[in-house]
């Protein structure tokens, strides 16, 4: 955005302030602010008669159709305005409005408690939250979100009140805000919005998804930034370090405008590489596939030169409040991304990974004193059959729209592994029994992401087409570091040598079964850890999509030999300093790092 510096409305007002916050899209925006205060509706309470009730329950059925009917508009809008982007979010708000339970218990509840409308939606709506609240998992804590949402909607509805709107916005600006809905992302003018800038929200809330799916920088959890500008205060927003600085001053507007401008060539010379293959300077070829959640990141996947989706976790279609997705609801989303993804490479779709952490709606109802180590992903599939096998029945029915794999998530040993596939080809015969067109070359891999599997990774190669190891749960169960707790987080180091020992253990023991190994953690997004992946055999990188043109870059910029030398030295090391030590300044000889800091 251009601006006068020698406007002294624009900057320095008051003294400048640097706030920091999560990184949720990446970027670097200059801008004015545009401060949206949302109206928080609070339900009216008051008392019915026996003879109301037919009344109020006509009200409330009356607001939920006008918002259904408000929802189909919003949807056929956005369909409209953002071809090829699958904006499932209002699919989910739709769903879940269009839930019979739902309905059911707001009109039971004005029959039984004889309250109004909006005092029986609230109340329901913020049970339903509470429970979500009470969850250690994060993404499912964030879908309370969707929840807010369609409370918002039906109060608005029912006491006849306008809501806000960020669809006339046009001047380009910063928006900030206490939080936004997902219906308010997808309505917002995105033209002019050029940054985003809330007090709350994580990195895996919609809103942070879809800022990310729409390209705009944004920086999340703030705490309180809503409350220390106002509208025309300038900012700079860095996504890249989830930095936000307020009112700054001349001297950081000139330096930002240059990181501006060296972000943005650097973007565009990362875009080159779209087209390019990930190989070697000797040519060893190895492919670059995307992570995703929920199929808005199929465009920015494809946008960014992925080779395919490494890793689409589906527990998403999970986490909505009533009953669990339904096989048409399971087969409509896993076929948006299949028939995205078509001619750019396969999907391998990860089986339901809930339970311990990450609880389903409506199955809370256990407790576990270590759920680290307890009921979750294919323990909680093979004790839920019912449950999985509607998985694996939609999944192979979305198979005939590309290629699919399928991988099973926190196999700990060759039990489980034989009882999964049993489980598969039993679902195969009941499709062929019913007349159900599906590929019938699905591959099938296991995630390595326990100790006990990376051990006998040769055993389960045996069984499977590929392996992928899942850093994020290895580390921490392979060093017993708990990657939440902020005051064992130091503990927590990909280079750790009986980490690399490990990795490099579970490579060579899928090459000698000769099964190609991928790793879809965290580890595989990291430029830093690029060629000591590729000296240790690694075959694929899967990872967030914006994080593939980087990887590439330094994939086509190094040999094998190279990669290879830096891991005979670094696995022979005892301390996982000294081996970061090494690799930093190995990588800092060979390559510009992109870092203004």
């Amino acid at each position: 955005m251009e601006f006068d510096i020698r406007d002294k409305s624009t900057y320095s007002i008051t003294t400048m302030r640097i706030m920091k916050g999560i990184a949720a899209s990446s970027g670097i925006v200059i801008g004015k602010v545009f401060l949206y205060a949302t109206q928080s509706l609070k339900a009216p309470r008051y008392i019915i008669s026996d003879g109301d009730i037919t009344q109020e329950s006509i009200r409330f059925k009356d607001a939920l159709s006008r918002a259904k009917e408000d929802l189909f508009a919003l949807k056929k809008k956005t369909e409209r305005d953002h071809v090829g982007k699958d904006l499932d979010i209002l699919d989910t708000h739709i769903m879940m409005i269009q839930d019979p339970d739902f309905e059911d218990k707001i009109l039971d509840g004005i029959e039984s408690r004889l309250m109004n409308a909006e005092c029986i939606i609230e109340d329901t709506i913020q049970l339903m939250i509470s429970s979500l609240e009470q969850s250690q998992d994060e993404y499912l804590r964030e879908r309370t979100m969707d929840l807010y949402d369609i409370q918002s909607r039906l109060l608005h509805q029912l006491m006849y009140i306008e809501r806000a709107s960020l669809t006339d916005i046009s001047e380009e600006v910063v928006l900030v805000a206490n939080n936004l809905l997902p219906s308010e992302v997808l309505t917002m003018n995105k033209k002019f919005i050029k940054g985003i800038v809330l007090d709350t929200g994580g990195k895996t809330s919609h809103t942070a998804i879809l800022a990310r799916a729409f390209e705009i920088p944004a920086v999340i959890g703030l705490s309180s930034v809503s409350q220390k500008v106002a509208n025309s205060d300038m900012m700079i927003v860095d996504g890249n370090h989830g930095k936000v600085i307020l009112r700054p001053n001349r001297q950081t507007i000139d330096e930002y405008k240059s990181f501006l401008e060296q972000w943005e060539l650097h973007e565009a010379e990362m875009l080159s590489f779209n087209d390019l293959s990930a190989r070697t300077l000797d040519g060893r070829r190895v492919e670059l596939k995307a992570n995703i959640e929920i199929p808005e990141e199929v465009e920015s996947s494809v946008s960014h030169g992925a080779e395919g989706v490494g890793l689409y976790r589906s527990e998403f279609l999970f986490m909505r409040p009533g009953e669990h997705a339904s096989e048409d609801e399971q087969f409509h989303e896993y076929s948006r991304v299949m028939k995205g993804m078509k001619d750019h490479g396969p999907v391998t779709i990860r089986t339901i990974d809930v339970g311990g952490d990450k609880m389903i709606p409506g199955l809370e109802d256990f407790d576990e004193e270590n759920p680290i180590l307890g009921w979750r992903a294919v323990r909680f599939c093979l004790s839920r059959p019912d449950i999985f096998k509607i998985q694996l029945r939609a999944m192979f029915r979305a198979s005939v729209y590309g290629k699919l794999r399928i991988m099973f998530p926190m196999i700990s040993g060759i039990e489980e592994l034989d009882q999964v596939i049993e489980i598969v080809e039993e679902v195969k015969r009941e499709c062929r029994r019913d007349g159900i067109a599906f590929d019938d070359r699905i591959e099938l891999g296991s995630m390595i992401e326990v100790p006990s599997a990376a051990l006998i990774a040769d055993i389960i190669a045996k069984k499977v087409d590929f392996l992928s190891i899942g850093t994020n749960d290895l580390i921490q169960y392979t060093i017993a570091v708990d990657r939440g707790n902020e005051k064992i987080a130091y503990l927590y180091e990909p280079l750790h040598p009986g980490v690399l020992r490990m990795v490099k253990m579970i490579i060579d023991k899928g090459h000698e079964a000769g099964v190609p190994v991928g790793m879809c953690g965290e580890m595989a997004a990291d430029p830093f850890y690029t060629v000591v992946l590729l000296g240790l055999g690694l075959d694929e990188f899967s990872m967030s999509p914006a994080a593939i043109p980087e990887v590439k870059r330094i994939i086509r910029s190094v040999s094998m030999d190279d990669a290879k030398a830096l891991v005979s030295v670094i696995i022979g090391m005892d301390s996982y300093h000294d081996i970061n030590s090494y690799v930093r300044n190995w990588m800092n000889e060979r390559f510009e790092v992109f870092n203004y800091e």
